[in-house]
């Protein structure tokens, strides 16, 4: 009777023990009650515990404390990383916890076109619910037009500082390229230079050769008179919304070009790359003037006479088509 009452004894305790381990090894394995796919944020510092808990508030888990357990027991060793990230519906927590801790938190995407003035993106990082904090529009030409990812939770200023950081090492990187052909004797007058050559063409073709048109105008002292230089002291570089007056030609100010020699007193935009690299690798040509052609390019001239007859055709296209 010994014998058989230890027999049931240990029999009992394999049966308690593998009920034990199935417990354990189905509520870490087996699927969870996450109904939908679904973000999940992990505060910057957060503890396993208090992770825990925050997953079975969303409905993730079923139970903080047989998450804490079972990651205690079948859980890597890598730390909960903090972010936000995204957890597919059902998923075990076995499979949370690797995501928390090994996945690849969510990005998200904020473009400054080529051109765009600091107070547009001002507004536009402004507008971006999900970063965090108070900024002042930068310092225009300090931003480099691109593609940037943040994550929920950055900071404003911390994404600034990293769109003039691009700036500052694309700057650093043309100016060791530059021809002996450009004009500008510093970074700073090559970023001037190039948000001028930004506003006045959308053409990628035409960039060089308006690059080469201004610094020509610069080489032999002849005033610039580019129009994004008139609209920019009264709005800041946004659209003007309007025809330039006449009195807004002949104003006198530290970045109207049609009332003073050389370049502005700084930029009128944030250049892209292209507009840098084409300021400092301006094409060779003898053209002075440029007028719009219709197509959405200009039609390019080395002497008046060239540019009048340009800039009639330009006027006699523009009646036929009822701008005035």
């Amino acid at each position: 009777m010994m014998r058989r009452g230890c027999l049931l004894g240990i029999i009992a305790a394999i049966v308690l023990a593998l009920g034990s381990l199935t417990w354990l090894l189905g509520g870490w394995y087996m699927g969870g009650p996450l109904q939908k796919d679904a973000a999940f944020i992990v505060p910057d510092g957060a503890s396993l515990s208090s992770v825990a808990g925050k997953l079975e508030r969303e409905g993730v888990i079923s139970s903080a404390s047989g998450f804490r357990l079972r990651a205690r027991i079948f859980g890597a060793g890598g730390s909960i990383k903090a972010g936000e990230f995204s957890l597919p519906a059902g998923a075990s927590p076995s499979k949370v916890l690797g995501i928390l801790q090994g996945g690849e938190a969510v990005r998200r995407f904020v473009t400054v076109p080529e051109g765009m003035p600091s107070i547009l993106v001002y507004e536009r990082l402004n507008g971006q619910t999900l970063l965090e904090g108070a900024i002042s529009p930068p310092p225009e030409g300090s931003v480099l037009p691109d593609t940037y990812d943040f994550e929920r939770g950055e900071s404003r200023q911390a994404l600034v500082l990293r769109m003039q950081t691009a700036m500052q090492r694309t700057l650093a990187e043309l100016w060791e390229k530059r021809s002996p052909n450009t004009v500008v004797k510093t970074p700073q007058e090559a970023v001037i230079l190039a948000s001028i050559v930004e506003k006045e063409t959308g053409k990628p073709s035409e960039r060089k050769l308006v690059a080469g048109l201004y610094s020509n105008r610069v080489r032999q002292g002849i005033m610039l008179q580019a129009d994004p230089t008139i609209i920019y002291p009264i709005t800041k570089g946004k659209p003007l919304g309007r025809r330039i007056k006449q009195s807004e030609i002949q104003a006198i100010n530290e970045y109207n070009t049609y009332s003073m020699v050389g370049l502005p007193k700084g930029p009128i935009t944030n250049p892209g790359r292209a507009s840098i690299e084409a300021v400092l690798n301006p094409a060779k040509t003898e053209a002075l003037y440029m007028v719009a052609d219709g197509t959405g390019g200009h039609a390019f001239a080395s002497t008046l006479a060239e540019h009048n007859a340009n800039v009639e055709k330009w006027y006699t296209l523009r009646k036929a088509r009822g701008d005035f």
